[in-house]
């Protein structure tokens, strides 16, 4: 697993934990969220302490939580099908009305990762040919009813082949629906059609960013140093 040594903090993390606690800022208190399976999931580890978000489920959950191992329901799993839990004040619903949910605009924020991003802010996610999906899930309807669309993924592929492209390969999930990219290099948004580069990551200069970016985009005038989240709850 890559690691990266960060200079605001005296360990090393992955880049997985990286880009997770990066992504932990961008959530607002009150919002509803829905975490992708993988990496997203670690984001609820890093909210920061003033922050208290309601985790939605595509399979039928608000409120979701954890596991928590003394007090397990076999009946009880995430969209991904891995052991959950729910808050107290939490509810269940079928699947038709957790997509109403999504669909009717009602989900702040979606966190979701990538195999690829282009500078038209167009996703795929869901198929790599060749390889034996199950299918896109929710990620399609997730991607187009959620107010806020951050993807969270490795900078390049393990080819190093840069994943975000002027122009997708891969089958779209969704077209020009992301609003932020956040990698373990650096934070991009998309503003009046513009992929921005907002951020990079510490001890990452620009130089090492264009590098490794197939896309075309601009630095933005306040470029700075990611913030990363302390919070491990």
């Amino acid at each position: 697993m890559n690691t990266v040594t960060t200079t605001n903090t005296t360990n090393t993390m992955s880049t997985k934990e990286l880009i997770a606690r990066r992504i932990a800022m961008e959530l607002n208190d009150g919002d509803i969220v829905n975490l992708g399976i993988g990496l997203p999931t670690q984001v609820a580890n890093y909210i920061p302490d003033n922050v208290h978000i309601t985790l939605q489920s595509e399979n039928g959950f608000l409120g979701l939580t954890a596991l928590d191992p003394n007090n397990t329901d076999p009946n009880l799993v995430n969209a991904g099908g891995l052991p959950c839990g729910i808050a107290k004040g939490g509810c269940t619903f079928d699947s038709a009305f957790s997509f109403a949910l999504i669909r009717g605009g009602h989900v702040d924020a979606c966190i979701l990762g990538g195999l690829e991003v282009d500078q038209q802010a167009n996703l795929a996610n869901w198929m790599v040919p060749g390889k034996m999906v199950p299918g896109m899930g929710g990620a399609m309807d997730l991607v187009t009813g959620a107010r806020n669309v951050i993807i969270g993924m490795e900078h390049c592929a393990k080819t190093g082949k840069s994943k975000i492209l002027k122009e997708c390969t891969l089958p779209l999930t969704a077209k020009g629906k992301v609003n932020m990219i956040v990698t373990e290099l650096a934070v991009f948004v998309f503003e009046n059609g513009q992929l921005v580069l907002k951020e990079h990551a510490p001890g990452v200069d620009l130089a090492t960013i264009k590098a490794k970016t197939e896309a075309d985009f601009i630095v933005a005038n306040d470029f700075k140093e990611m913030a990363i989240s302390q919070n491990r709850t």
